[in-house]
């Protein structure tokens, strides 16, 4: 009898532990908007791994289900997160975050790589990291906050006190960027990965893109094709979407570039932290390079 009446406790766990309303969501900044906006009365799901791209990332079928089971379900997007086009889910449940601008979308060129257990992927289209332009988060976050105060009822007391604060914050990030921009003004800006086109448009900065893997110590030919694009200029700062081997830095300083960590935050920062104090500090250490 005990051991029945312990089967039957741990097959209720799950059932009870989803009397708490959830929002699924595709990427980390939609999951960190959700937790502030969610005041404590929702779970957040958001099953992609460390070290994946949520871009990129092809769900399991329990992950799938997972968020089929949501009470709503955020889209970040402009292609982000491609698997839910051909995924069957609950279109009352969705909300695409960023519908309210997409005439603004950066249409992108076709390039295809692959990178580790991601698999082969290429960035066509347009371009995905719409938060990057934060007042264009902003606005994902208030399509957010409308669609959580619809869906779920419990949600709507305190939302937009929750809403005005959140939006403030990135408001705030908002001037950190064109403080950057501008101390950056008439600087090359190489970045490692074609990630940041609404952070350029959105700053004022002009920046070329290389097709380097995250994290990775470049290849010789990668190294041989970044010398080339300096063409003497001592004014180069090199943008790294993931921290780089030790080694990859000292090169870089070898060539005269000035190094910046500014990961893009698709998934969670790595060491821990959340995104507003990773956006900080990633926009600090931007700024800091134009000294």
């Amino acid at each position: 009898m005990r051991s029945l009446a312990l089967m039957l406790a741990l097959i209720a766990t799950p059932a009870m532990a989803q009397d708490r309303p959830a929002v699924a969501v595709v990427s980390y900044p939609l999951a960190y908007f959700a937790e502030r906006l969610g005041g404590g009365a929702v779970d957040v799901l958001f099953p992609v791994p460390d070290g994946i791209d949520p871009a990129f990332w092809r769900p399991g079928i329990s992950d799938i289900a997972a968020m089929q089971s949501a009470d709503l379900i955020a889209l970040n997007g402009a292609g982000f997160a491609r698997w839910t086009t051909k995924a069957s889910l609950p279109r009352s449940r969705l909300v695409d975050t960023s519908a309210g601008f997409s005439d603004a979308f950066i249409a992108t060129e076709k390039v295809t790589h692959s990178h580790g257990a991601g698999g082969e992927h290429s960035h066509t289209g347009a371009a995905t990291n719409t938060w990057l332009d934060f007042d264009q988060a902003a606005a994902q976050a208030a399509a957010l906050a409308s669609a959580m105060t619809r869906r779920i009822p419990e949600t709507a007391e305190g939302m937009e006190g929750r809403l005005a604060g959140l939006t403030a914050d990135l408001a705030g990030l908002d001037t950190a960027a064109e403080a950057a921009g501008a101390a950056l003004a008439g600087r090359t800006i190489i970045v490692t990965h074609p990630r940041y086109q609404y952070f350029a448009r959105a700053y004022g900065l002009d920046i070329q893109s290389l097709d380097w893997a995250a994290g990775d110590m470049p290849s010789a030919a990668q190294w041989a094709d970044l010398e080339a694009r300096l063409k003497d200029d001592a004014r180069v700062v090199l943008i790294w979407e993931a921290e780089p081997p030790e080694e990859a830095t000292a090169r870089a300083r070898e060539l005269g570039v000035s190094s910046v960590v500014f990961p893009p935050l698709a998934n969670r920062p790595g060491g821990g932290g959340d995104f507003l104090g990773a956006m900080k500090n990633a926009l600090q250490d931007l700024a800091d390079a134009s000294t």
